[in-house]
């Protein structure tokens, strides 16, 4: 077990980068030794909060690698940017742990694997997703063949808009002139709800679904007018099983974390002989089998210490040399990124679009 991880978060864009520094924070064996943005303001909530002293904080990327030699960074830039970041710090000897989306596209996410590659580190995409204990319960149910083989998974999910909220959930009261502004509502930069929130969908679908390789997917978006991004989207795949939906929304009546929307956020997941509803932040799931086809209520399992956050499970994996599994992999992440360049091409030309590429590069 090593004594201390030594952590630095570089790239404040995404409002997560406060949630998992705290998380490593709070880690026994876990230290931030630095943490960078070009924007020192941006950083300023997270060193407060966290009590990051002056001497951690930088305003250039190299510096900070230079002086704090961590073994971990986190990183949280705009999607389009995710690829340029990973293959800044990769070659530093870390391990790159990269808050969702994957990438922006396939192409972008080969080349991140590829540059930690290079350094035998592990890359590391964390879904905070999957750390909610329904969808972790509903996971050890498929695996344990309650409901048989997952042949659907329908997911709908978002919030009321990325700026509606900070790090640690803050309440937040975006003004009329905040989406002009915003990184999220920039087509280039990577924002719209489908990459936000159809990544979620679709990489914890395959985790749920053995890892299935889709064969087509149809998308529709909806953006307000004046918007170059989508806040609405609705995507079909087809997968050797059948048919899957997974729909994205910025806009939702509540926030799933206070108050459950309707429609509810979450998945519902149907096999060969049984069906889930596994819902976001939810005390219980629900199971029908035969043996109970009026369906039963299950309380969701408690996370044991290394499988609470992504943090803790990452630095658990590194502990003993094991390799990072599940939604929080490459392998299984790229599934995910497969169908959701899928639905922005079948999105953009209004046509169902083939899923392509299986093998990296």
């Amino acid at each position: 077990m090593s004594s201390r991880w030594r952590i630095a978060g570089i790239n404040f864009s995404h409002m997560h980068m406060g949630d998992l520094l705290r998380n490593a924070k709070e880690h026994p064996t876990a230290e931030i030794v630095g943490v960078c943005d070009e924007n020192r303001d941006t950083m300023q909530p997270a060193v407060e909060a966290l009590d990051i002293p002056p001497d951690c904080v930088f305003t250039d990327y190299a510096a900070c690698l230079e002086a704090t030699r961590p073994d971990m960074v986190i990183l949280c830039p705009p999607t389009a940017e995710h690829a340029l970041w990973v293959e800044r710090v990769a070659p530093h000897g870390v391990h790159v742990f990269v808050e969702k989306p994957f990438a922006a596209s396939v192409a972008d996410a080969d080349r991140m694997i590829a540059a930690v590659q290079k350094t035998g580190k592990q890359l590391v995409i964390n879904w905070p997703l999957r750390w909610v204990p329904s969808h972790v319960t509903t996971h050890r149910l498929i695996e344990e063949g309650k409901i048989g083989d997952v042949l659907e998974v329908h997911y709908y999910d978002g919030n009321r808009g990325p700026l509606w909220h900070g790090a640690d959930k803050v309440e937040l009261e975006p003004t009329p002139e905040a989406k002009q502004q915003s990184w999220w509502y920039s087509k280039a930069a990577g924002g719209g709800s489908l990459r936000d929130y159809l990544g979620y969908g679709v990489t914890l679908g395959s985790w749920f679904n053995g890892g299935q390789m889709p064969i087509e997917v149809t998308a529709a978006i909806n953006a307000s007018d004046g918007l170059e991004v989508d806040e609405h989207s609705v995507t079909v795949v087809r997968y050797a099983t059948g048919l899957s939906k997974f729909e994205t929304r910025w806009g939702t009546f509540t926030d799933p974390w206070t108050h459950q929307p309707q429609p509810k956020c979450g998945f519902v997941i149907r096999g060969s002989c049984g069906t889930i509803s596994s819902y976001d932040y939810e005390q219980t799931v629900r199971m029908q089998t035969s043996q109970h086809p009026e369906g039963i209520d299950i309380p969701v399992d408690e996370l044991p210490s290394g499988q609470r956050n992504g943090i803790e499970y990452t630095i658990s994996r590194l502990d003993h040399s094991l390799p990072i599994t599940g939604p929080l992999s490459p392998q299984v992440a790229r599934i995910g990124q497969l169908i959701v360049d899928a639905a922005i091409q079948s999105a953009e030309e209004k046509k169902t679009a083939p899923v392509e590429g299986w093998t990296h590069g």
